[in-house]
This record gives structure tokens, sequence and C-alpha cells, in this order.
């Protein structure tokens, strides 16, 4: 069976403290970067959190976008995740670990949705 999407997770180390902190911002990068690759977004939420951080979601017709945030540490974890053509998970990626000025990253891409009755038998 085809892979039915792309899940990119990203770990950044060393960004601005200030930057993690900023839920303004954050929304904005996520949406620039989501725009950028070709996706349509239909809601969000975003969330601060005191000690500082925040939490948001960007829902796209073609999945979803996320972050979560530890100024404090300088650390941001993302999720790029998409089931459609159109959008370029890869591009929209690049563009939120080039956005955040992290110093160090950790990229992982998954393919989503095989057969899980298959995988089971096969792990068994």
């Amino acid at each position: 069976m085809a892979e039915l999407g792309s899940h990119i997770l990203l770990d950044l180390d060393g960004c601005p403290e200030d930057l993690l902190a900023d839920k303004a911002k954050l929304r904005f990068k996520l949406r620039q970067a989501a725009l950028a690759a070709g996706a349509t977004i239909v809601g969000e939420a975003f969330h601060e959190f005191n000690p500082p951080g925040v939490s948001g979601v960007l829902l796209i017709a073609e999945s979803h976008l996320s972050i979560h945030t530890w100024p404090s540490e300088g650390k941001a974890t993302l999720d790029v995740y998409t089931c459609g053509e159109a959008f370029d998970a890869g591009k929209a990626a690049d563009l939120l670990v080039s956005g955040m000025r992290a110093e160090h990253h950790r990229r992982v891409e998954v393919s989503r949705g095989f057969d899980a009755r298959r995988l089971s038998e096969q792990i068994a």
C-alpha cells in the first residue's frame, strides 16, 4: 500500500528565547511557512504558558503544522504533516528551521498510513 501521508518531525535547539515565548511571532512563522509551501489554512489554536512557552497548531486542508516551545531551554519541537500532493512539507520544514534561527536541529521524516493489519502480522 502506498503512503497516505508524510510526517516531518523537527527538534530545534539554540533558538532565541524571546522568539520561543512570543505567540504572535510563532503563529506568523507557522502561517508563513504553510502558505509558502502551498497549504490551505482552515483553522488554528495557540496557547501561551506560564512559565513562558507556547503550544500551537495550524490546521490545514492537507493536515497540520504544530509547535511546542521551551524558551528557557532554547528548544522547540515541530510537526509538519501532510496527506496532500499540493503542499510541500519539506519546504515548510526548511522554512521553519531557518525562521526559528536554530543553532542545531534534527529532522526525521516518516511515511504514514501503511496498512497496520499487515504490519502487525509481520511484527507478531
